[in-house]
């Protein structure tokens, strides 16, 4: 039976990644772009993170979230706004002294991750319910931090989209739903191919869909080569998607995507060969229990 599909393109990303591809939006002006066009290809929801103009490596200036969703609202876009907050979890060991952060470590507050999404008040703010290895550094969100979190987010009236990584944090994440931290249906996101959490396959999917509460709204995707296929999984195990430029560069081997569009389009026609349709912004809205 055809049901609507949720699609998020996650813009441009938190890695230092700039330098992989030129396609990667850096300015304010330039991901608001890609905001718009993505929506025009078939996304309701944009997954944002900003970056610094001059040097194209991450940033967590408020300044620039305030920049980029201006540019998105002036447009009178009806796509859906997600900001992130996991900006600011990064630990990196000093090698002398592990008690000691080294270089890299980007260790902020509750309150500090938090304060675009409390002054902007997005449809939608990420909040990663993970600690774990993150490649060659260790993410970390501790459960105070995150109960923190959760709660000026909700008084915002903010909807959380709870990033999972693996199955400790769908536990930890069903945990805080049962115990009031999230207004209305929780909304999960799946994240699988990140070195070191749950692979990107249809086993370690439907084991994380095992452990989240009962009639949880999901999405979920797969990094790199992996994207398309968990495209197509997600929407066969009846959830929605992610797809973009944070999570993947190319649209074939050794072909860069020129932008977020092309993805967005792959995995429009990837849903409608399954037979469901893709979500407006609006159904986006009604699924998700967000006032219009």
């Amino acid at each position: 039976m055809s049901r609507p599909v949720i699609i998020t393109a996650a813009l441009t990303g938190g890695a230092d990644s700039a330098g992989a591809s030129r396609f990667i939006p850096v300015t304010p002006e330039q991901i608001a772009s890609e905001a718009l066009a993505a929506r025009a290809a078939g996304a309701a929801i944009v997954h944002i993170h900003v970056r610094d103009p001059k040097t194209g490596k991450p940033a967590r200036d408020i300044a620039l979230y305030r920049d980029v969703v201006a540019r998105i609202r002036a447009a009178k876009s009806d796509v859906l706004i997600n900001l992130t907050t996991g900006s600011g979890a990064r630990y990196v060991p000093n090698d002398e002294d592990p008690s000691r952060v080294g270089p890299g470590t980007t260790m902020a507050t509750p309150e500090d991750r938090v304060a675009h999404v409390l002054e902007l008040k997005p449809d939608i703010c990420s909040l990663d319910v993970a600690t774990m290895n993150f490649g060659r550094h260790a993410f970390v969100n501790v459960p105070d931090h995150l109960e923190r979190m959760a709660t000026m987010i909700r008084e915002a009236g903010v909807k959380p989209e709870l990033e999972v990584f693996d199955l400790g944090h769908a536990w930890l994440a069903k945990h805080m739903a049962e115990r009031g931290f999230f207004a209305g249906t929780p909304w999960f996101q799946l994240c699988t191919g990140i070195p070191w959490g749950a692979p990107a396959d249809t086993r370690a999917m439907i084991a994380l869909l095992d452990v989240l509460p009962k009639g949880a709204l999901w999405s979920g995707f797969g990094i790199s080569r992996q994207q398309f296929p968990m495209v197509a999984q997600a929407v066969i195990l009846g959830g929605h998607v992610r797809v973009g430029l944070e999570d993947n560069l190319y649209l074939s081997k050794g072909e860069l995507a020129p932008g977020n569009a092309p993805l967005v389009t792959r995995a429009v026609t990837i849903i409608e060969a399954l037979g469901s349709s893709v979500a407006s912004p609006a159904e986006a809205r009604s699924i998700l229990g967000l006032n219009a």
